[in-house]
This record gives C-alpha cells, structure tokens and sequence, in this order.
C-alpha cells in the first residue's frame, strides 16, 4: 500500500510507518490550487478566484496521517469543477448548448454555485459561455477522479476495519450568511454539518464538538452548513459509517487579503490536532 500517492487530482497522505492505521479518513475537497491550462476567459483577478478556495485546510489538517488518518486532498481549484456537488447540478445558464444528460434543479444552481460555478459573489467568473465538452473533460480529468479515490479509500478502509469514521474538511468565509443569500448574524468559529443527524452519530458530534470548545472556540451545528454531497454519499450511521463536515472561520486562522496565514494559524491546527488525537482514542475504544 503507496502511504504518498500523488495524482493530477489530488494527493493522498496514509499513515506513516509505525503508526496505527486507524478507520479515520479526510478529505479537503476545496483546498487544491493548481488551475489546468485549458482554462480562459475568466473574469476574477486571483484574490477574487482565491476566496472561493478552503485556503490552506489541506495544511490545517496535515498532522492526520500521525494519529492515524488517512488524508485525501484535490489539486484542482474549486471553481473549476466542484468535487462536492452532484454530476446532475448543471447550471445551464453557464453552457452554450443544452446539456446531454439529467440536470437537477437545487439551491446552489439558482445561487449560482452549480458543478461549475457560474458566479461568485454575485459576479461572473467567464466572460463566455462554456462548452459541454469543456464541463466533460473537467468531470473526466478531475471530479471523477476525486470521487473514485474517494470511494476506494472509504470502502477500503470500512471494508478492513468494519467501521469508518470520515471527516469532510472546509473553510468558509465570515460573510457566509451573506454569500447563501440568508440573513446575516453572527458566524461561529465552527460549524458541524451531519445533514441534521443523519450521517454521523452523536458520540462523534460531540467529542468533536467539545474538544474544539475546551480550545476556546464557538461551535455549532447544521447552521448555515449541513454538509452536501460528499458526506450524503459517505455517511450511513446504520452501517457503521459515520460522516460529518467541519467547517472553521477563515478568519480564525489566515489574512483574506493577503492570502496567508495568520498568527493563529497554530492555534488552530493545535485544536485540530488535539480533536483528531481524540478522535484516535475514540475509534480505538469502539473499533
């Protein structure tokens, strides 16, 4: 078994030799930078594109593979094509031509946060339409990718172990609110998406919910991310498949205008690392 697999796509980071290969995997679908050449046409100076990004997560989360977890992150950006949405949510207004196959309707299409994005902020990221071949290769070459090496670290791991534990890692802007379109108030440092107590179980909500607390942060569940498509595949409590969705406050660890981390970078990633020792210790009692 590779314990490094690097892929045009994404990398894979196991647990190195001598530590205890445990049911834990994450996955940081929005942290890749690396914009395929084929791209032209966009609008958005890099600040703008950057700001879509989980900037730095993959790094937040880069000690998982010492406590046991494995770690899959994208390469490619975000706004290129979106590893966490259905190959059905085609934003049609983005194409030059009908779409050959099904398209569903959902909130992130009409806000313009489709497959591939349409807007960003409200503003147009192309100034063109793209082709449905141009969206096929990016399905070809990256969301499936992503999504195959997803599946097989998952099934490979709950097929090893019996259990599996899989944390589906983000960040999000302090404007979230706003950019979902719903009214503003006050964003916590964390938010833990189980799609409303579907795909995680509550023991595990919890120790993560209350490690990140005891290190100083505020916590909350489902609001405004429940989590989407990657952990509603993932998560199936019933089968000892357990999913959740973190979601931390860029401005808790990284300067948006600047694009860097910030003086509480370790702070954060500490937490983090202090949630995933938890974790171990969980999974080892349990699995």
């Amino acid at each position: 078994m590779d314990l490094h697999v690097d892929h045009p796509a994404f990398t894979l980071r196991r647990p190195a030799a001598g530590t205890a290969d445990l049911p834990i995997v994450l996955d940081s679908p929005h942290s890749g930078t690396e914009w395929p050449a084929d791209v032209h046409g966009l609008l958005l100076d890099e600040r703008a594109r950057r700001d879509a990004e989980d900037c730095f997560v993959d790094q937040l989360y880069a000690h998982a593979p010492a406590h046991g977890a494995s770690l899959l992150a994208a390469r490619f950006p975000r706004l290129y094509i979106d590893p966490n949405r259905a190959l059905t949510e085609i934003d049609e207004d983005l194409l030059d031509a009908p779409w050959p196959g099904p398209v569903t309707a959902s909130p992130k299409t009409a806000l313009g946060f489709g497959l591939v994005f349409r807007l960003m902020k409200q503003q147009p990221i192309y100034a063109r339409r793209l082709t449905v071949a141009e969206v096929q290769r990016r399905i070809d070459t990256c969301w499936q990718p992503y999504h195959d090496a997803l599946r097989q670290l998952l099934d490979d791991t709950h097929a090893r172990h019996g259990v599996l534990w899989h944390l589906n890692v983000h960040s999000m802007g302090d404007d979230a609110y706003r950019t979902l379109g719903l009214p503003e108030k006050p964003l916590a440092d964390f938010v833990l998406g189980d799609l409303d107590g579907t795909t995680a179980d509550e023991p595990t909500m919890l120790l993560v919910e209350t490690v990140l607390r005891d290190h100083g942060f505020g916590v909350v569940r489902n609001d405004p991310f429940k989590g989407v498509e990657i952990i509603r595949r993932s998560g199936r409590p019933a089968e000892g498949r357990r999913a959740l969705q973190i979601e931390v406050k860029k401005s808790c660890y990284m300067d948006r205008q600047r694009i860097q981390p910030h003086e509480d970078f370790p702070r954060v990633q500490a937490a983090l690392d202090a949630m995933l020792a938890a974790l171990a210790d969980h999974v080892r009692h349990h699995a």
